[in-house]
């Protein structure tokens, strides 16, 4: 089950039902304007919005993934268990500020993991206006929490009805958030009853088709007939799908029998222990009468989008200015009505005016009405915000229409919304279906030329419920409310700073990569949605040649011929590292006009290759790949120039990273042992993993180290990295085989080792763990100093941890007593000793690691069913699979495994 409500899985329906009632009153209980459900998904590791409620989805496109280790509000609530509360952007700047530098917007926001039993299934999140202080929320958070532990349980029981059936891996729901708003008559609701066929209606809805109680025959056929004659046979199919577990995904768009634009959503109503039913809304989203007059006769243009992005309203001159007949904007997507509107800047605008009470002012430049027809998508960076994406069904609060906020008075009161929408009534995922309203004679007038200047000046004032939008012509002198004249703007009519938090976004993320492949993926993380790009290639300069480094995009072995190309090449990506030149190419044609007869990717699509050089020194280059032609207008071409800078720069770092680490890792393993001494009756094996957070080497050792006529099994870590670490981990190592070779006892080795970190004084401490064992009678000696617990294995399988009564850490108090304790090791069992960093996770208790650890160690076979005296090998290998794979090791590991062998029969005598 994928968690899409087109899904045929019988969870599918009450999991969305669910997140969608959690979402829409942790909404209400937060005094919040948005907020959302992220679940975990099948792909380890990452989650994904499943219900966005109050923000059209597409245009939050960029936050529908997150991977769990992000240092992002939502991944630390998720991995580490925890609420986060941020109260205002400069809290969140101070603790997320990635997350700040892709949302540079005035809001705050709460984050509440929903857990279930043991089990974290998501984060339900708010968003809510800016407070200065977090005591300002607690009240609010409280009640949110509350929610979450009952979404969280939900999910316990529904997971256990149907296993490993709780998880989303589709786009996520976007719905209206609830309102308290007053009917104005102008929607209502209905319930269907699939198994006896009654349908009731609310008094709204009555209203509303004009069909009183009395003269209603109470059929959903007749139903069908008054909301739109023409389309009732759609609207039956919508229900019975719905009835069947497939609700529509969008809202249906209907006329009316006088034409009327009319919307139908509908969803699937849980109430256990009754049978499913079938509700929805019906709404008549055209303005009100007295609106419209007002709004009508204002000579700026004013329109009205609702919080996911439906034109509720357009008056006369914003048709004109926008360039679109009033039917072609009323009832749909602004981006699908206005499609010049898709553009970066615009959007980041428009982010703004829904995450921040505050009007947002602005200028864009208007193409003409032959541009704005041929080449609609010239400035555009993601898919269309159309109906299809946002899915969501209509709450009534959306009809209505407003007025301009600075010609006409204050945006509408609640008085001029529609009418309660509860959490039960919020609605699921609507459908597919998207009719273009035909353009009607009463907007004939509207249907002319745009008005014949280039610039427009927008004001947004957000509301609770949708945006009124206030459009003029921008070519009056001083006409933005700062007073800033027009001429100061870009060319491309960009605000300068607009788009700056995208270059923030990406230096911030290539701070925490440190080898080249890390820089790669931050690249593709970051550069590639922001601009709109489906391609990418990086290469790196080695002695005169360029090397392929990462690719994405590209179709199989295309780019392998280009691999180690010479610096003499004529290739765009060789020569704009040459000549530190970016190229841009709008096409293909253009590309190939420039390099005769180079091979292609594709038969359309623009090109950018960007040089990468940091402090004048060559580093490679990078190329980025559209799938559509496209022009790179100045400010993009700066942008991506300066990116190209941030990028050669980490590159660089990366590089100098590596030939460190290579260092580093040399002097590591110097220091561990070479051999272990061996015993016919003890098989031994060790393993070492670097840590790979930093590039300085970590303090973990092991060792077996012959001891009177036993060994003695060694472990230890040193606290922190670098160098006098491993100095310091090479000195205690050579002391405690200098001691074990004196054949002493456990408690003197500690001790004595104890001393000799003391006096040297590195500000350092250590853990140990000492082992004498006789592999001839299988009894073992033991001390421990601050260091986790050894596992025994027992022959049949029955795996424990070693409570080990020890001391305090090594190097901190000169009298420290370490206890020994004796235990018995029979032939066949296996002893393990590790380190911390084995069963560490950050946001996890250790005795989670060291039962996972338990747990996969008695899954091991015994070791009489693997001859040849190598099984010890695999089992080592087994037990740190996990961290060998893991891209991220915070600490380094170390682990060593032991296995007493049975004594060899007698020989003849």
């Amino acid at each position: 089950m994928t968690g899409s409500v087109e899904d045929a899985h019988p969870t599918a329906g009450r999991l969305t039902a669910l997140l969608i009632d959690a979402s829409t009153e942790a909404i209400s209980a937060a005094h919040g304007h948005a907020g959302g459900v992220y679940l975990r998904s099948r792909t380890p590791g990452l989650l994904r919005l499943a219900v966005l409620s109050g923000l059209p989805g597409p245009l939050f496109r960029p936050w529908w993934r997150l991977h769990a280790d992000r240092p992002f509000p939502v991944a630390d609530a998720y991995r580490l268990g925890v609420q986060v509360v941020l109260p205002n952007a400069t809290e969140t700047m101070r603790r997320y500020p990635q997350f700040a530098a892709g949302l540079p917007f005035q809001f705050g926001s709460l984050y509440v993991p929903v857990v279930g039993g043991s089990t974290t299934y998501g984060v339900l999140t708010v968003l809510r206006p800016a407070v200065t202080d977090a005591a300002e929320v607690l009240s609010e958070h409280d009640r949110v929490v509350r929610l979450a532990q009952e979404l969280g349980e939900a999910l316990r029981g529904l997971e256990d009805a149907y296993p490993d059936q709780v998880a989303w891996d589709g786009e996520p729901v976007c719905l209206r958030p609830p309102t308290a708003s007053t009917s104005l008559g102008r929607a209502g609701r209905f319930a269907w009853d699939p198994e006896t066929a009654d349908i009731t209606l609310d008094e709204d809805l009555h209203t509303l088709l004009g069909m009183p109680p009395s003269e209603f025959p109470g059929t959903v056929e007749a139903f069908a007939e008054a909301v739109a004659p023409t389309d009732a046979h759609r609207i039956l199919a919508g229900l019975r799908d719905t009835a069947a577990g497939r609700p529509p995904a969008l809202p249906l768009y209907l006329r009316a029998e006088d034409g009327a634009l009319r919307l139908l959503d509908l969803w699937n109503a849980y109430e256990p222990p009754a049978a499913p039913a079938v509700r929805g809304v019906v709404v008549a989203p055209g303005p009100g009468p007295t609106a419209d007059s007002a709004a009508d006769l204002l000579p700026d243009g004013v329109f009205c989008v609702d919080r996911l992005g439906l034109v509720v309203y357009a008056n006369p001159p914003a048709a004109r200015l926008l360039g679109r007949p009033r039917a072609e904007l009323v009832g749909r997507d602004l981006w699908e009505a206005v499609p010049w509107l898709r553009r970066p800047d615009f959007e980041d605008h428009l982010r703004a005016a829904l995450l921040t009470p505050d009007p947002v002012h602005f200028h864009l430049v208007r193409p003409s009405a032959q541009e704005s027809e041929t080449r609609p998508t010239a400035q555009s960076t993601r898919p269309p915000l159309s109906a299809r994406d946002a899915g969501s069904p209509l709450s009534a609060r959306d009809a209505g229409s407003p007025l301009s906020a600075r010609d006409a008075g204050p945006p509408l009161s609640a008085r001029d919304a529609g009418p309660p929408q509860s959490a039960h009534d919020a609605g699921s995922p609507l459908p597919a279906q998207d009719t273009r309203p035909p353009p009607s004679a009463h907007d004939a007038e509207s249907a002319q030329q745009p008005y014949e200047g280039d610039w427009l000046a927008l004001s947004v004032h957000p509301g609770p419920d949708r945006l009124t939008c206030t459009v003029r012509p921008a070519n009056r002198v001083k006409d933005s409310p700062e007073g800033q004249e027009t001429a100061e703007l870009s060319e491309t009519g960009m605000s300068p700073l607009a788009p700056l938090y995208r270059p923030i976004a990406l230096a911030i993320a290539l701070t925490e990569a440190v080898t080249a492949r890390q820089v790669s993926a931050v690249v593709m993380r970051e550069l590639l949605p922001a601009f709109g790009g489906r391609r990418l290639a990086i290469y790196l300069l080695q002695e005169r040649h360029l090397y392929l480094e990462w690719e994405t995009g590209f179709p199989k072995g295309f780019l392998a011929p280009f691999d180690g190309v010479d610096l003499g090449t004529h290739l765009p990506g060789v020569e704009t590292l040459t000549t530190g030149r970016p190229l841009f190419f709008d096409s293909m044609e253009q590309l190939t006009a420039t390099y005769p007869g180079i091979p292609l990717d594709a038969t359309e699509g623009a090109r950018a290759f960007l040089p990468l050089i940091a402090s004048g020194r060559a580093v490679g280059s990078c190329i980025l790949g559209f799938d559509r032609p496209r022009s790179f207008s100045t400010e993009e071409r700066t942008v991506l120039t300066a990116l190209a800078g941030l990028i050669a720069h980490a590159m660089e770092k990366a590089q100098r990273y590596e030939s460190e680490a290579a260092l580093a890792r040399g002097l590591q393993q110097a220091l561990l042992p070479r051999r272990l001494a061996a015993h016919p009756q003890l098989e031994t094996t060790g393993r070492y993993l670097p840590g790979t957070a930093g590039m300085e080497v970590g303090g973990d050792w092991y060792d077996v180290v012959e001891s009177g006529d036993g060994l003695a099994l060694v472990i230890g870590d040193v606290q922190g990295h670098g160098v006098q670490a491993a100095a310091t981990m090479g000195q205690l190592r050579s002391a405690v085989r200098a001691f074990a070779l004196g054949d002493r006892p456990p408690d003197e080795v500690m001790s004595s080792t104890n001393h000799l970190l003391i006096d040297l004084d590195p500000g350092l401490f250590a853990s140990c763990c000492y082992i004498r064992l006789d592999p001839a009678t299988g009894v073992a000696r033991a001390a421990r100093a601050g260091h986790p617990p050894p596992l025994l294995r027992s022959p049949d399988g029955r795996t424990r941890v070693l409570d080990l009564p020890g001391g305090v850490v090594l190097g901190v108090a000169p009298k420290a007593p370490y206890p020994v304790t004796e235990l018995q090791m029979e032939p066949g069992a296996i002893l393990a000793l590790y380190t911390d960093g084995l069963v560490e996770r950050p946001g996890s208790d250790i005795d989670e690691g060291i039962t996972a650890l338990r747990v996969a160690l008695a899954r091991a076979g015994a070791p009489a069913a693997r001859p040849g005296g190598r099984f010890l090998a695999g089992v080592a290998d087994r037990l740190t699979a996990t961290a060998r794979h893991a891209p991220d090791r915070p600490d380094d590991i170390a682990l060593l495994l032991a296995t007493r062998r049975p004594a060899p029969p007698p020989g003849p005598h």
